[in-house]
């Protein structure tokens, strides 16, 4: 065991469209994302970003991030990110690109963030389709009749 190495604390994890970083070294995150709405499947979004920062380590890591398809085990895309803490005061930010990121199905797909192996936050990410205002209504297959049995009269 290193008493030199502190293994970090995430301080957040955010899943989000951009993070663009500004001249004085400050994040701007656009479009953090709860979950995804869409008229029809499969969608492709042009990019998804995870955004960690990590606080109060000492020495080097892995970061990896992991989208999971709605199994909650499939593993759709990872990234692994090395990064250095040099003391617990100086916290270090990280960002996960996915382009082209294909949701086939709704459900509820995972991301997960850990280090080292550890796995410090797992966070739901649902893909639900969304009716559109003025989006005519999908007619629902009818029930078949029970075999054997009376269809009821509609009087």
């Amino acid at each position: 065991m290193n008493p030199n190495r502190i293994l970090p604390d995430l301080q957040s994890a955010l899943l989000c469209e951009h993070v663009r970083r500004e001249a004085n070294g400050n994040f701007i995150l656009i479009g953090v994302i709860s979950g995804v709405g869409t008229p029809q499947l499969p969608i492709t979004a042009p990019q998804l970003c995870v955004f960690s920062r990590w606080a109060r380590g000492r020495g080097e890591f892995t970061e990896t991030v992991r989208l999971l398809d709605t199994d909650g085990t499939t593993e759709l895309r990872k990234s692994d990110t090395q990064f250095r803490l040099q003391d617990p005061a100086h916290p270090v930010s990280n960002m996960t690109v996915f382009p082209q990121l294909e949701f086939k199905q709704q459900g509820v797909y995972q991301v997960e963030v850990s280090v080292d192996g550890v796995v410090k936050s797992r966070f739901p990410v649902p893909v639900l389709l969304v009716k559109q205002p003025g989006q005519p209504e999908q007619p629902q297959p009818e029930a078949p009749a029970e075999e054997g049995g009376a269809t009821p009269d509609p009087a």
